[in-house]
């Protein structure tokens, strides 16, 4: 079964444009075209497009991905090299991660300290908590009054 780029697209969940794009930029070699030259998407591009979207989605250039792909169509000789993206660009995405953890915690730090301010009715009772009063996984972003 074929499929147009509008379907494709609809099936992926994004813009027909973005498609166009990958085409444009030569992220596609494996789409089938018509006699006319309209893309013919198959159920097996789909595969190809989903780790399309998933590298660029880490935050991958589009150069690099069309070099992934190229290296995906000349075949096995190639398996070093796309190992060794996908282990540099799995370490991106980890440190990423990290980073957004840590502002994930300081948000939640951020939501217990105006809770507690809102049931008080003023900022001004947190100025002066001791460590005690203050959930020790929030200990590093709270400033202390040093005595």
């Amino acid at each position: 079964m074929f499929y147009t780029v509008g379907e494709m697209a609809k099936r992926m969940h994004i813009a027909p444009s973005t498609l166009r794009y990958y085409d444009k930029e030569g992220l596609l070699p494996f789409v089938e075209r018509s006699d006319s030259g309209i893309r013919m998407f198959k159920d097996s591009d789909f595969e190809w497009l989903n780790i399309i979207e998933c590298l660029k989605n880490t935050g991958m250039s589009i150069k690099d991905i069309k070099i992934f792909i190229d290296w995906c169509m000349e075949g096995d000789q190639t398996i070093p090299q796309r190992l060794e993206m996908i282990e540099a660009q799995q370490v991106l995405v980890e440190q990423k991660i990290q980073k957004m953890q840590e502002h994930l915690q300081m948000l939640r730090y951020k939501r217990w300290y105006y809770e507690t301010a809102k049931a008080a009715g003023t900022c001004d009772a947190l100025r002066n908590l001791k460590p005690e009063d203050v959930p020790e996984e929030f200990h590093k972003f709270h400033p202390f009054k040093q005595e």
